[in-house]
This record gives structure tokens, C-alpha cells and sequence, in this order.
């Protein structure tokens, strides 16, 4: 799949919030794989390209304000995987430190 074929496709035929996608029909459509359907979306985002996504799918941005909320959910998704992991890092406290670590033969320390 090129990525131009699916940022048009996604003008043309979803156009709007109105007119969202879910990712398995397009999946479906292009014969790609969930991985390489967000990367492809990643890499037109980056590109500029306004393809925007609520809990209905994917969809070619038709105004501001849909861009502005695509861009709200992803700020949230990302203090969401912050705070996991600063969680995770608290939760190194559990393991224990105190274990003795020689340094391999040959290393850094030698």
C-alpha cells in the first residue's frame, strides 16, 4: 500500500468525522496488517497530512476543530503512557538493588 493511496482514499470516501473508518475495513481494503496501517497513518500525519481519528475510526479531516480534538486524544494517550511509566519506574523500588554486580572480565571496570 502506498501511503498517497490511502490518504486519498481517505478524502475522497471519508471525508468528515461523519464518515470515519474503522481501521479492520481498511486493513481489509489494502491488505495490510493493524502495524502497517497506523504507520502509514504516523507517516502522513507527519507529513502534514490532516488525517484525523475519533472512536469511529480513521477519517480526512473536513475541519480545524477535528484536527484540534485527533490532537487532544493524542496528547491524553501520551500523559497516559507517561504516568505508566513513571509507575513502572516506582515499581523497580520492589526489586532488590542490594545484589552484588562484578564487573565481566575484560569490562569497563577492569
Amino acid at each position: 500500500m502506498q501511503k498517497e493511496q490511502l490518504a486519498e482514499h481517505l478524502r475522497r470516501y471519508h471525508h468528515g468525522a461523519e464518515n470515519a473508518v474503522i481501521s479492520k475495513e481498511l486493513e481489509r481494503s489494502f491488505g495490510v496488517s493493524g502495524k502497517e496501517l497506523r504507520d502509514q497513518v504516523n507517516s502522513l500525519r507527519r507529513e502534514g497530512v490532516p488525517i484525523a481519528s475519533d472512536q469511529n475510526g480513521y477519517f480526512y479531516a473536513k475541519t480545524e476543530a477535528e484536527v484540534r480534538m485527533t490532537i487532544r486524544h493524542m496528547r491524553n494517550r501520551i500523559s497516559g503512557i507517561s504516568a505508566a511509566i513513571t509507575g513502572l519506574r516506582h515499581s523497580l523500588a520492589a526489586f532488590d538493588n542490594t545484589q552484588l554486580r562484578l564487573p565481566l572480565e575484560g569490562g569497563d571496570d577492569s
